[in-house]
């Protein structure tokens, strides 16, 4: 199960869907496209504004700056995530602190 946890300054994406086999699982894909295409438009606009790592079955990406584009886009990509999780709720779960 992918595990979404955003904090104040901090969204971490941890696990696998175990939807499908590696290279067929829509859930993992959809995941993937949601943060990184966050990610890169977040970056296109203010590189100081985020921070982002991956490693092995964890992402986390830090909020560094919070200015509105930032934050906006943030929260689309929790909202994406949370609708994902509604449909997909053996697969990936949703939580903010």
């Amino acid at each position: 199960m992918i595990k979404v946890l955003k904090l104040e300054d901090e969204i971490k994406l941890t696990g696998h869907s175990d939807y499908d086999e590696l290279g067929k699982d829509i859930v993992c894909s959809a995941v993937s496209s949601i943060m990184i295409t966050t990610v890169n438009a977040i970056s296109k606009f203010n590189k100081k504004a985020i921070s982002y790592k991956r490693s092995n079955d964890t992402s986390i990406i830090k909020i560094n700056e919070k200015d509105n584009i930032t934050l906006n886009l943030i929260d689309n990509m929790m909202e994406l995530l949370v609708e994902l999780s509604k449909k997909y709720p053996k697969n990936i779960i949703v939580k903010e602190r």
